[in-house]
């Protein structure tokens, strides 16, 4: 296991998660490039086809590769590893190729979105301010986590940032949209809570019957589009 971090970490960096996984970092904060980097190497490792490799697990900035230790040992897995984030990094683009938009109509407010007015008093705008400026760009997927199907979404306009609930809720219901601290997400299935609500989507973003059980996936985008009634 790697000792503690230095002050002046350089990237990438291969570091020991058990005895069959190996986390591979890219960079130290939520970066749009270091994620293109990420997904980059996802491609990357799955075009390789290592026979050794179970599971590919990207986060904001980082890889986890869970392999099997009876078919590569650390060291081979650890060197074969290096070579490819190499490869990988040169030929990493800034941005993803035409990255899908998945639109996702939205009630705002109400039933739906309980925390929205509280919210927008929190940032000293009017509810409707709050749903435009919310609405108003599209949102990057840089990983699926917390639950199946969760969407951790960048690029929150600071003005409508606002921290967790100070207790969460024990049910939050399917489709809700939140907010917490800089990000925004969609809860695909109910589930306890802690984020902001501010509006619910019809969109059912998880179906484990489904060949592809996640709706929107990491690299993509995402729109919200006010409506009226989540009937639509």
């Amino acid at each position: 296991m790697a000792s503690s971090e230095p002050s002046s970490t350089t990237y990438p960096r291969l570091v020991t998660a058990g005895d069959s996984a190996i986390v591979i970092e890219l960079g130290s904060e939520i970066d749009p490039n270091v994620n293109n980097q990420i997904y980059s190497l996802v491609k990357t490792l799955e075009m390789a086809d290592i026979e050794a490799i179970r599971e590919l697990v990207p986060t904001y900035r980082s890889l986890l590769v869970n392999y099997d230790p009876l078919v590569s040992g650390f060291a081979e897995m650890n060197e074969r590893l290096m070579d490819l984030v190499d490869f990988s990094k040169d030929r990493a683009g800034t941005e993803p190729e035409q990255a899908r938009i998945v639109e996702l109509p939205v009630v705002y407010g109400g039933d739906d979105g309980p925390d929205l007015d509280s919210l927008a008093e929190h940032a000293s705008l009017s509810v409707q301010e709050v749903i435009d400026i919310h609405s108003g760009i599209d949102y990057r997927v840089y990983m699926i986590g917390f639950a199946p199907g969760f969407p951790y979404l960048g690029g929150l306009d600071k003005r409508i940032a606002m921290p967790r609930l100070k207790t969460p809720r024990v049910s939050v219901p399917a489709g809700s949209v939140g907010i917490a601290e800089s990000q925004t997400g969609v809860y695909p299935n109910a589930s306890p809570g802690g984020w902001q609500l501010i509006g619910r989507t019809p969109a059912k973003l998880f179906d484990v019957s489904s060949k592809s059980p996640s709706m929107i996936t990491p690299g993509s985008k995402v729109r919200f589009v006010p409506v009226k009634s989540r009937d639509r």
